[in-house]
């Protein structure tokens, strides 16, 4: 083996005017929503322990440091080939690219460019050189979203990323903020450039990092510290054997799932306290699970009840293995919309991972099968309807805004019967003074994804109340046909309605509202979303039941839906041209329209019914 140079690097020492290439059998870019969500989670905690807005920004250099690993590269013909990191690497870019057209700063922005791409001779190309990927990544640096239509998978997932990267950020970040962050990102953030000069030995190193002692998971390591602590051998074999049984079960869904399954269950049944939000908070039991969760059982073990060897044997073979079937069941419902279950997967597809604690904790080991199904609505509803008010309000759903919420929801709800866990969850959702009625203004100023979510949701229940199909799978899927927000006032409507606005502004506003908003088939957005109402109002009777209740024909031989509006007393009528005071009124329908979505009544009828 020749001589390997280790040398741990900022990111700003990583990537500043250094090229590195990816050698074509390598270069699948594969990191999908959750890897991304957990790192910008990760970084966004880790920033926010040390942040002060009080500080300069010459204080972002004493901030807690954040290591992301070792990335291994070969050097060949005068160029580094990346064998291990691509993924960091290339996410990292993404998020340096978003930082850039998020930051108006000037002088921020000419610090984050060089980490990018650098230009030699007139010749611009970025630092990690792909060269199919550089028209696309010109467009993100623009802030645009390329199509993905016939992508190779690597590009589109790039593309994906970066939106994403976009809809989880924190709400909550102003100018400053970022660029705090973003120093802190180039300078405290650090990877460990592992250099050789033979390919052969660039794969040695890796394999030798992956395959020894460096691979042991918190997770291997937990089964280690149980296991030993079960004497008898033929119970240590049989525990051994669900242990590992369970392990295998969970990584049929992915390499991380187990971790994710022991942190749900150790947090929603065990987890007492929470690092206090405040600068220089010491991590708690809910903070350690996620990072720690071997050794905090080690400390925790008498409170969890591990004293004698057959507490041991009993950890594993009951609840290791009972916890983990559940969590599995859960992950299975927010992939796909099971009869009973439609909330988990509405949670599954806004990536709400603080779901799974919160949905263990009341699950008791001696529930049967009915009572577990019935605790997962109730909290499921609980979450859908917490998570709407807040989005409707423009309070931030991310991580960092709801886990102090969760954790003591939690607390609250843990080891509870069924209709204890009911009466507790509609206590809080009446005591709850976020309303849809409380913003009767809700705009498109909040995350599109988030926005696309209510209309899809608002969509898909007018038309089940009405007897129909649900749609909300197509509403919401990627893909060349898939649904956009459709503003029904274009731009162009001002010069026909300025004498109903004070202002510009003032249309833009109203023209951005829910209610004068729908979703719609990208094709029909590009064919028709220039033309006025009365052009556009033949072909929203076309589309869906929320397009189509814009047209009096909607109103006749249709019996699901009159029957609908008179049970439900919605203000729905036919809007032969659509004014100021029109989309005050279809804002009035939208907000009563939501009330009915998201009604804690649901927790009652769940209750009524069992």
């Amino acid at each position: 083996m020749e001589k390997i140079i280790a040398k741990e690097k900022s990111i700003r020492e990583l990537l500043s005017n250094q090229k590195y290439y990816v050698d074509y059998y390598q270069r699948e870019y594969k990191w999908q929503t959750k890897q991304v969500q957990d790192l910008i989670n990760d970084f966004v905690e880790t920033f926010e322990n040390s942040y002060d807005p009080k500080d300069s920004l010459e204080n972002v250099q004493n901030y807690d440091k954040y290591f992301l690993g070792s990335i291994i590269i070969c050097e060949k013909d005068n160029k580094k080939f990346i064998v291990d990191g691509q993924q960091r690497l290339v996410t990292i870019t993404l998020l340096l690219i978003y930082l850039r057209n998020k930051i108006k700063d000037e002088d921020q922005r000419s610090i984050i460019l060089p980490l990018i791409f650098s230009t030699t001779f007139g010749k611009k190309t970025y630092n990690i050189d792909v060269e199919e990927r550089r028209p696309y990544l010109d467009e993100l640096m623009k802030d645009n979203i390329p199509e993905t239509n016939n992508l190779d998978e690597s590009t589109e997932n790039i593309i994906k990323r970066y939106i994403e990267i976009r809809d989880f950020f924190p709400e909550d970040f102003d100018e400053k903020k970022y660029i705090y962050f973003s120093n802190w990102i180039i300078e405290n953030v650090y990877m460990v450039e592992i250099i050789t000069q033979s390919e052969d030995d660039a794969y040695v190193i890796f394999e030798t990092m992956n395959d020894r002692g460096l691979s042991l998971t918190p997770i291997d390591m937990l089964k280690g510290y149980l296991l030993a602590n079960i004497k008898e051998s033929d119970k240590r074999n049989t525990a051994s054997k669900i242990w590992k049984n369970a392990i295998e079960s969970l990584r049929e869904n992915g390499k991380d799932e187990a971790s994710e399954a022991f942190k749900a269950w150790l947090r929603g049944k065990y987890a007492e306290n929470i690092r206090e939000k405040k600068k220089g908070a010491k991590p708690q039991d809910f903070d350690k699970i996620g990072t720690e969760l071997h050794r905090w059982v080690r400390e925790k073990e008498d409170f969890i009840g591990l004293k004698s060897s057959n507490d041991f044997y009993n950890f594993i073979v009951k609840n290791v293995k009972f916890y983990t079937e559940r969590y599995k069941e859960i992950r299975e419902a927010n992939q796909e919309k099971l009869e009973g279950l439609e909330t988990l997967y509405y949670l599954g597809y806004l990536k709400f991972t603080l779901q799974y604690p919160i949905l263990l904790a009341p699950i008791n080991i001696d529930d049967d099968k009915k009572i577990i199904t019935k605790k997962y609505q109730l909290v499921g509803t609980y979450l859908d309807i917490l998570i709407a008010r807040r989005i409707w309000n423009y309070k931030g759903v991310d991580y960092k805004n709801m886990q102090y919420i969760i954790f003591n929801t939690i607390k609250e709800i843990r080891n509870k019967s069924f209709y204890d866990l009911g009466e507790i969850l509609l206590k809080k959702l009446r005591e709850d003074k976020i309303t849809f009625l409380s913003n009767k203004n809700f705009k498109l100023s909040f995350v599109k994804f988030y926005v696309h979510y209510l209309l899809a949701r608002m969509t898909e229940y007018v038309e089940i109340e009405s007897g129909m199909k649900s749609h909300f799978v197509e509403y919401i899927e990627q893909g060349p046909n898939r649904y956009e927000i459709e503003h029904i006032l274009s731009k162009s409507a001002f010069d026909t309605l300025k004498s109903e606005f004070s202002s510009l502004d003032e249309f833009e506003d109203y023209r951005n509202r829910i209610g004068g908003l729908l979703l719609l088939p990208k094709k029909f957005n590009a064919s028709y979303g220039d033309l006025s109402y009365r052009e556009k109002l033949g072909h929203y009777f076309g589309q869906n039941l929320l397009a189509k209740s814009l047209h009096e024909e909607c109103y006749k031989h249709n019996p699901g839906f009159i029957d609908f509006i008179k049970r439900t007393g919605l203000p729905f009528k036919p809007h032969l041209e659509f004014r100021k005071k029109d989309l005050e009124e279809r804002q009035n329908l939208y907000c009563q329209l939501a009330e009915l979505v998201w009604s804690p009544k649901r927790i009652e009828k769940i209750l009524e019914e069992s």
